[in-house]
């Protein structure tokens, strides 16, 4: 008999977090559920843990790649071979606190069957918890079950896979490169008649942000234009695109803002050229009668809006002054 649930995990373990992410797993309460492990030929992926575990639990079935396909491309595969009335795409990085599943099909029994289940995540950095990125949305979106367009606010949060179970059959192939997620989460929202939202933190991802290290073989930061392209391309051919536009016009550019702003991700010598590629999104795909935000975020919605690199530099800094002079006060 088919699980309710497969989770679907590409082996991919840079920082030695896999064991704890299928110990949690295991402690699960909620027994009805597998686990596909996708172990491709990365140096990243450990083969004896995941054979390990393969033994030691008939639930974890793990997946072996012929190639090192990077992320997305290990979904994939993970998604074919899963057989659960529901997918659940983890990374090795996450944590489930021991309730999160039996809260995931309890809240299912409410509903009956749906196409996208949402439910809250928070993040685990230098031992602190910080909240995700859409808990005001999943608070006021009560118990209804409801079409996604009939929730444009959904579309405004944070574009990630781990936040949500996922009917199979409903899921898109994945697409090479960095945030192969962003076109994968946008299309099962858009094609979803039936859309509930369970308003509790379930995961906890063990990173600095929610950017996944690693994607496909020669996958980049400038990845991100061509996925939020994907999103806008599938929008536009949607009943609903007026309604949406807006909402993931704003989390797009906000998504830009801060991968250019998160040290680490965009080389120097590239970012004048990614800033002028979001600059360019941001004028080709400006809705009609778009307000941007208020105060501060307004300020570097219009100064990506005008391409002015420079400035936006120079405000960057004067900012950053500004509070190094304030917290000596």
């Amino acid at each position: 008999m088919a699980p309710l649930i497969s989770v679907v995990l590409p082996a991919h373990d840079r920082n030695g977090q896999l064991k704890e992410c299928l110990d949690a797993l295991l402690a699960q309460s909620f027994r009805d559920f597998e686990v596909v492990l996708v172990v491709d030929t990365s140096p990243d992926c450990p083969e004896r843990t995941a054979d390990a575990y393969g033994m030691r639990d008939p639930r974890v079935a793990v997946l072996r790649l012929n190639a090192a396909v990077g992320i997305g491309r290990a979904r994939n595969a993970g998604a074919d071979r899963a057989r659960g009335d529901y997918l659940l795409f983890l990374d090795s990085d996450h944590l489930l606190d021991p309730e999160a599943l039996a809260a995931l099909a309890e809240r299912l029994e409410e509903t009956g069957e749906v196409d996208v289940l949402l439910f809250g995540h928070n993040r685990l950095n230098r031992e602190k918890l910080w909240p995700g990125g859409a808990e005001q949305e999943l608070a006021a979106a009560g118990p209804e079950v409801t079409a996604a367009a009939d929730r444009p606010e959904l579309f405004g949060t944070p574009p990630l896979i781990w936040d949500r179970l996922l009917r199979r059959g409903t899921v898109p192939p994945f697409p090479d490169g960095h945030y192969d997620e962003i076109p994968v989460v946008h299309a099962t929202l858009l094609a979803a008649r039936r859309v509930a939202v369970l308003p509790r933190e379930c995961v906890t991802i063990r990173r600095r942000h929610t950017l996944h290290p690693v994607g496909s073989p020669g996958a980049s930061h400038f990845d991100l234009f061509d996925q939020y392209a994907r999103s806008f391309e599938l929008l536009a051919g949607s009943p609903a695109a007026e309604a949406l536009q807006a909402q993931l016009f704003t989390r797009m550019v906000r998504h830009y803002l801060f991968v250019f702003d998160l040290a680490g991700c965009v080389d120097r010598a590239e970012r004048p050229q990614f800033f002028q590629r979001a600059s360019e999104h941001y004028r080709g795909l400006l809705p009609d009668g778009y307000r941007k935000p208020d105060g501060r975020e307004g300020v570097k919605f219009s100064l990506l809006s005008s391409g002015a690199y420079a400035a936006f530099e120079v405000a960057k800094l004067s900012h950053i002054a500004r509070g190094a002079v304030t917290g000596r006060r």
